[in-house]
């Protein structure tokens, strides 16, 4: 209700309506013709006084004539009410025809009139729009009530009580109102007056309006009342409660709670256009059943959330993850196997079972259709293009690329995600990544899978496990999103440097891949063809201003670097490029082509190579080792003196290789004969093996078979064939067993001006699948037993001034 001083003070003009009254008023004939006053904020009701301030030419123009005529005027409301001056389609059909009751002119310039309003009718015909509206209307009957209705009798009286009810709770309405309703005898004009009085828009009101039907207008207006008391007694509730102990939090409470109710009367909730936007947005999404399902249950949930409560941001945040994720969102793939092979190799220079496997993989899916991605896995020493890998096999496929770095991660929660009811929640980064990706199968390079962390916040190399099987990740579960998305479409691609240190059944996931390290060979055309090129481009300079030729590089690659990649060498070509920006910069002269014995210049002091020694010492053999950075040849030395068959090793050795040289021995002592060596040679002295490079630990079983031709070539005073270097493990029972490593290995040999080189039979494979240009000048001799070493390796003459052993 909303009865104001100005309506009671105006109400004095015209005394409230009798039923006689009522009944006579709609007998009353009008003209078939009428004026038309559109009304902005309200709705004229039969028999029901309102003042109306006038401000519109028009409508001041119509005022004037009408009251100087019959006073009789036709009343309409507007549809829009923003609308300054209507035409007859802005104006509702039905309306009332009024009254003027009196004219009062302002101070301001404007007109007040006072109307009483009489009988519906309908708009049938536009007649005129200027000076004002008129139109051809048609009155409208009022039902009859039947006297001995009683359910109609119980509802009006229930309207009665219900009005009176709201003006004695409501402090806003004058008193005096109660008496007014009270009085009204007539329940037509009871169901009009307080249709105009109640609070509520000027649709609602015209909806009243406009019903004929008695029964349906007055159950409308029942249901506005009782809505109304319900507002009011939470209202009058929360006030009571603010008044007990009202502190600063409760007032604001309150405020926001009155801010609710009024925006709900208006229209215009702001939590209501947050769900109607995200319920519009959740129609255009491509998901299934049950993920459709979860999403309007969370939906429904916001909508009865206090939008001032901590849990309403959470719920929005957690809606629009949902909204924002690519549900079966797929780009297509380009596959175009001849376009991959050039990206491939303009992009990496080597890799060539890479490539081939992804060419392997493009091939199936452009024959199948579609498939479950691998899982694959590179692995190998630092800077060798792993990383990058994953970049380039995007491009070829025509995919998004996503990057995430695992290295240190120890928090099982970054891979599954939070359980979003904890304050800070986040789903897991690999949720978060394909939010980022905008689609549902990216390529996906899980950065440094082997240096993932472990600590009392879980285990994320077992939260992987889940995301990298093939079997599984096609019901990937995040905790933050409480359902399963589906990864089997992305292609995850991990990268590590070390293999032992990933878990087995992780391991067991993936597709392992080795990525060698780099041939010197090899370093030359990347420095060539990638790296030169590209610091060129970042240092400003052009390819005209710095010339460095092949030899330069191996130079370069040689001795200024030491690594199975080429990131070491990326900063050496960085420093070139560099003091020739310095030079141009500077003005100086300088000669575009740099050599190699400008390096020292440029960069300092290199390493020295390791280079074959000779052959004129007893009991030194070359042998050959692997290191995380490549290949290398290692010298094993052995000596001999008089004492009681003490075997003393150094060099800085680990268990298993210490173990390969007390292994050597005692297959010399029990097949002594095979040499000539008498057994008694080995109680009368003792012996010293050594590994140079005492710094640097060393362990394994390669070094097997070299061992025991040191110390054969010792005990029989031999010389050990020139420029032979050798690798394999051996056993008690006189096998030579493969060992790994081989590519590096060899072309550490080669490196080293070796000519020849014995491994084990089994090692024969590994050798036929290096590039063949690589094994130019090398000869191979494959054995399976100990003594087939010995053979090849000690030569019949002895070294001069031989050790006299007795």
């Amino acid at each position: 209700m909303q009865l104001t001083s100005q309506a009671d003070a105006d109400a004095e003009f015209i005394p409230l309506i009798t039923a006689e009254e009522e009944e006579n008023m709609n007998k009353q004939s009008y003209p078939e013709e009428l004026p038309i006053l559109p009304l902005r904020n309200n709705v004229l009701f039969p028999g029901v006084v309102i003042p109306i301030t006038v401000g519109r030419d028009k409508s001041i123009k119509l005022i004037q004539e009408a009251n100087k005529g019959s006073k009789v005027i036709g009343v309409v409301s507007q549809k829009n009410q923003e609308k300054e001056v209507p035409e007859f389609v802005d104006l509702h059909t039905v309306g009332t025809v009024a009254q003027i009751v009196r004219l009062l002119k302002m101070p301001d310039g404007s007109s007040t009139v006072i109307i009483q309003g009489k009988r519906r009718f309908e708009m049938v015909q536009p007649v005129q729009t200027e000076p004002y509206m008129s139109a051809k209307v048609k009155m409208l009957e009022e039902p009859k009530l039947d006297a001995d209705n009683q359910e109609m009798e119980v509802m009006f009286k229930t309207i009665k009580e219900l009005a009176l009810q709201i003006i004695q709770e409501s402090p806003n309405i004058p008193s005096e109102a109660s008496f007014a309703i009270g009085n009204i005898d007539s329940p037509t004009f009871l169901v009009n007056f307080i249709s105009s009085n109640m609070n509520a828009d000027v649709a609602k009101k015209q909806e009243m309006l406009a019903e004929l039907d008695m029964k349906k207008r007055v159950l409308m207006v029942l249901e506005h009342l009782t809505l109304e008391v319900q507002m009011l007694e939470m209202k009058n509730e929360i006030q009571s409660k603010v008044r007990k102990d009202m502190d600063k939090q409760q007032r604001e409470y309150f405020l926001h709670q009155q801010m609710r109710t009024i925006q709900d009367e208006l229209g215009d909730n702001p939590q209501e256009q947050d769900v109607n936007g995200m319920r519009d947005r959740a129609s255009k999404m491509k998901w299934d059943e049950t993920v459709e399902k979860l999403f309007f249950k969370e939906l429904d949930k916001l909508g009865r959330m206090n939008p001032q409560g901590a849990e309403y941001t959470v719920q929005m945040n957690y809606l629009d993850l949902m909204l924002d994720l690519p549900w079966g969102v797929y780009s297509e793939d380009v596959l175009d196997l001849n376009r991959a092979k050039k990206i491939l190799e303009r992009d990496h220079y080597g890799l060539e079972k890479v490539k081939e496997r992804i060419l392997e993989y493009l091939a199936v899916l452009k024959l199948k259709g579609n498939m479950k991605s691998p899982i694959l896995c590179f692995y190998g020493p630092p800077g060798v293009g792993k990383t990058s890998l994953g970049k380039s096999i995007a491009e070829a496929l025509g995919r998004k690329y996503i990057r995430m770095s695992l290295g240190g991660l120890h928090d099982e929660s970054e891979i599954r995600g939070h359980r979003k009811t904890y304050i800070g929640a986040m789903p897991g980064r690999v949720i978060q990544n394909i939010k980022k990706a905008e689609i549902s199968n990216p390529v996906f390079v899980l950065d440094e899978v082997d240096k993932l962390g472990r600590s009392n916040h879980g285990d994320p190399s077992s939260a992987l496990l889940e995301v990298l099987d093939p079997e599984q990740n096609s019901e990937f579960y995040d905790n933050y999103i409480e359902t399963e998305y589906d990864l089997s479409r992305v292609m995850f691609i991990a990268t590590a440097n070390n293999l032992a240190n990933i878990q087995g059944p992780l391991r067991d996931r993936m597709e392992l891949i080795e990525v060698n390290g780099y041939t010197i060979e090899e370093k030359v055309e990347i420095a060539k063809r990638h790296l030169l090129p590209k610091q060129i481009k970042e240092h400003g300079i052009t390819a005209k201003d710095i010339s460095v030729d092949k030899k330069t590089l191996e130079k370069l690659v040689e001795e200024y670097t030491n690594e199975s990649g080429v990131r070491g060498l990326d900063k050496m070509v960085a420093k070139l490029v560099r003091n020739r920006a310095r030079q141009i910069a500077m003005e100086e002269e300088f000669d575009v082509k740099i050599k190699g014995s400008d390096l020292f210049d440029i960069i300092g002091v290199g390493r020295a190579k390791t280079v074959y020694n000779n052959n004129d010492v007893a009991g030194v053999v070359t042998g050959l080792a692997w290191t995380s950075v490549g290949g290398d040849i290692l010298f094993i030395e052995s000596s001999i003196t008089k004492g009681k068959g003490k075997l003393t090793l150094t060099g800085n050795l680990g268990d298993v290789m210490k173990e390969s040289a007390v292994i050597a021995l005692e297959y010399l002592k029990a097949h002594n004969s095979l040499l000539g060596i008498d057994q008694e040679v080995f109680d009368k002295h003792n012996i010293h093996i050594h590994v140079p490079e005492g710094a640097t630990p060393k362990d394994g079983p390669s070094a097997g078979i070299t061992m025991l031709t040191s110390l054969a070539s010792v005990f029989t005073q031999f010389k050990v064939k020139k420029n032979l270097a050798m690798t394999g493990e051996i056993t008690l029972r006189g096998d030579v067993l493969p060992v790994g490593g081989i590519k590096e290995k060899i072309l550490a040999a080669k490196r080293a001006k070796i000519k020849e080189i014995i491994l084990c039979e089994k090692n024969r494979k590994d050798v036929d699948d290096i590039n063949q240009d690589y094994l130019k000048g090398l000869m191979f001799h494959y054995v399976n037993r100990m003594d087939e070493v010995l053979e090849i390796a000690l030569t019949k003459t002895k070294v001069k001034n031989p050790q006299e052993i007795k």
